[in-house]
Order: C-alpha cells, then sequence, then structure tokens
C-alpha cells in the first residue's frame, strides 16, 4: 500500500509499504479520509513529544483522525465485518488501571494512540488492533455523516470535552482564543450550547473571516485591538462567562484570566511546546474572581460517540470547516507549507 512515513521532524516521506495483516482481533480499514490535526504539525516540526515513542527507526505513519471502510476482521471479530463504515476513537486505554475503569481511557498513563504510537490514516490501510475493538474505540459511522465529517469528528470531541469541562449554557458570553480549525469547532459548539455572544481574537485577519461567516458575533485582530478592552466593552465591563485558549499560547494563558468575568470558568485547550511551558499566572485573578480554571486534552470514547450522534442529529454542521482537501502524494506540500495558515482543516483522500 501507498503510505506518508515520518521519519523524523521535516521528514516525511511517500512510499510503499506492506499492507497490515488482520490478527484474530484486529480490524482491516480502507482509509477514505484523514484528517490533518495540530498534533501532526508539531510532530513533523519537532518530533514526538513521549520519550517512549520514537518514529525514527522503522518510519511512523501518521494521521489519528480517520475514517473508512471495513476491508477485513480478524475470527474473533463479531460486531464488525467487510464493507461497515467505521471510524475510531484514536486512544486506546489499557482498560484496567484507574483512569480506564472510569471512562477515561484516553488519561490512560500507558495509552496507545493510532497515528501516534501506532500507525496511523495517512495511508490506503489502518489497522484498528484487537484492543481499539475491545474497548469499543471503533464507531460505526451514521449513514447521514459523510467520511470528511466522521474523520474531523476527533476534534470536535476533543472540543466538545473542553466545552463540558467549561459547562457552557444558554446566555453565556464566551471568549475563544484563537482561530484555528479548533477555534472554529468551539465557535460551532458554543453557538449550539446556547452561548448568546462569541468573541474570537487571534492575529490573522482571513482567519477572522472565516470566524465572521461561521457565526462568530465578535471578532477581534489582537494585533491591532486590545481583546481585554473589546471584550470589556461588549460586556459592559463585566467579562466573559467562558474564556476557551484554543492556541498553544502562554500570553494567551496569561490574558484569559483577565478576561473572564467574576465567575467565570477558563480552558487551557492548547497545550504548550517544551521550553515554553512554565507560564507566570496571576493567582489573584483566580481567588478574587473565584474562577474555575480547566485544562482538557483528547477525549474520551463517550464523548467521541455523544459527538458522532450531534453530526448525525443535522443540528451541527462542521463541513465548512474542512477548507482544503489533498491526496497523500500531496501531503507533503500540506505539512511544508502549514505555518502559512491557508486553511482551517485539511482532509486527505486516499
Amino acid at each position: 500500500m501507498v503510505a506518508a512515513v515520518f521519519y523524523g521532524p521535516g521528514d516525511i516521506r511517500i512510499e510503499t509499504v506492506p499492507t497490515p495483516q488482520a490478527g484474530p482481533g484486529d480490524m482491516l480499514v480502507r482509509v477514505k479520509a484523514a484528517a490533518v490535526c495540530g498534533t501532526d504539525l508539531r510532530i513533523f516540526s519537532s518530533g514526538f513529544s513521549r520519550p517512549d515513542i520514537d518514529g525514527s527507526g522503522k518510519g511512523r505513519i501518521l494521521g489519528h483522525e480517520l475514517a473508512g471502510d471495513v476491508e477485513e476482521v480478524g475470527s474473533k471479530v463479531t460486531a464488525f465485518g467487510p464493507g461497515d463504515r467505521v471510524t475510531v476513537a484514536p486512544n486506546i486505554g489499557c482498560g484496567t488501571c484507574a483512569q480506564c475503569v472510569r471512562g477515561f481511557g484516553h488519561l490512560c498513563p500507558d495509552y496507545k494512540a493510532i497515528g501516534v504510537s501506532l500507525d496511523g490514516g495517512f495511508a490506503e490501510y489502518v489497522l484498528f488492533p484487537a484492543e481499539a475493538v475491545a474497548h469499543g474505540n471503533v464507531c460505526r459511522i451514521p449513514e447521514s455523516v459523510s467520511y470528511e465529517e466522521a474523520a474531523v469528528n476527533e476534534a470536535l470531541a476533543c472540543c466538545y470535552n473542553g466545552m463540558q469541562a467549561c459547562g457552557t449554557q444558554p446566555g453565556d458570553t464566551v471568549v475563544i482564543i484563537g482561530a484555528g480549525p479548533i477555534g472554529a469547532l468551539h465557535l460551532l459548539l458554543s453557538k449550539l450550547a446556547g452561548a448568546e455572544t462569541v468573541i474570537v481574537g487571534d492575529v490573522i485577519e482571513d482567519r477572522l473571516k472565516s470566524m465572521k461567516a461561521l457565526g462568530a458575533d465578535v471578532v477581534v485582530d489582537s494585533a491591532r485591538d486590545d481583546l481585554v478592552e473589546a471584550v470589556s466593552e461588549k460586556t459592559c465591563g463585566r467579562g466573559a462567562d467562558v474564556v476557551i485558549v484554543a492556541c498553544s499560547s502562554g500570553d494567551a494563558q496569561q490574558q484569559a484570566l483577565e478576561l473572564a468575568a467574576i465567575g467565570g470558568r477558563v480552558n487551557f485547550f492548547g497545550g504548550l511546546p517544551r521550553g515554553k511551558d512554565n507560564v507566570v499566572l496571576n493567582t489573584n485573578l483566580i481567588h478574587y474572581k473565584q474562577l474555575l480554571v480547566t485544562g482538557t486534552t483528547r477525549s474520551s470514547i463517550y464523548q467521541f460517540r455523544k459527538t458522532l450522534d450531534i453530526l448525525a442529529s443535522g443540528r451541527l454542521d462542521i463541513k465548512p470547516v474542512i477548507t482544503a482537501r489533498v491526496t497523500l502524494n500531496e501531503i507533503k506540500r500540506v505539512f511544508d507549507s502549514a505555518r502559512e495558515l491557508k486553511h482551517l482543516k485539511t482532509v486527505v483522500l486516499p
């Protein structure tokens, strides 16, 4: 099969590699769509963040946001069969630790991840291992949901995790710092949850225009205008009920505490690069405003299935977030040009 194989920072190659073979509990899936995530771009730029993952030896096929058709199932797989349309929650817990038994397999200290520690979806075929099948990570795609939407559902589920942590509710004013694809999905979810006003701040004018088109009530070019002043003016000095930091910026995390209203909820959604992850926060703002400051990462299988159901309901349209489609042969160009920030979500169609 043809695959995009990552060998180290800046080194991704289109190669012909052996097609995976399904063992008794495994599933072989023909990839129909695989979305490019910020995590993929960070790995391409800097390598793997976990010391136990090393793609520089045999190479690693990235791509953890994916959907496709079942090609073959192992002899012990009874819940799925060839031709089924499927997607997968890519983070596979051990199944027995304290986090896993609570339903938080994505927080398992020994989790494996398709497209990170296991080969992923930037290929013609991908293997869903027996653990993923047995633990419920594999999900059927509802008829009304396209392969592309099902692939992007992984990112949507992560945003849903962040929204749940903040408890966004009808009437809230929500500020989203970061107008990339994650900011766009947070915007759509906030609107679905009933937020009265959604304000998006960023320094890239074209992306702010995209947020406006997606339904943002106010967009603020932080390169020219003060976001704190803009939010204060819009809320008559009260501040925002919810602030989501949808970018990898320590400065934005600091600013989020200023933007929040008394009793506000803050979510640090974007992780920070190594070496820039120690941030000085004004904890008096947390104390005297009685803020709830949360951090979220990845998503649970339940949240993944929940957002898939939301997509199937037709109440949330994420198709406008997908702004580019490429073939496997074009994927190197996508990674090389990622810093240009021309697109929101790019989907690879093998």
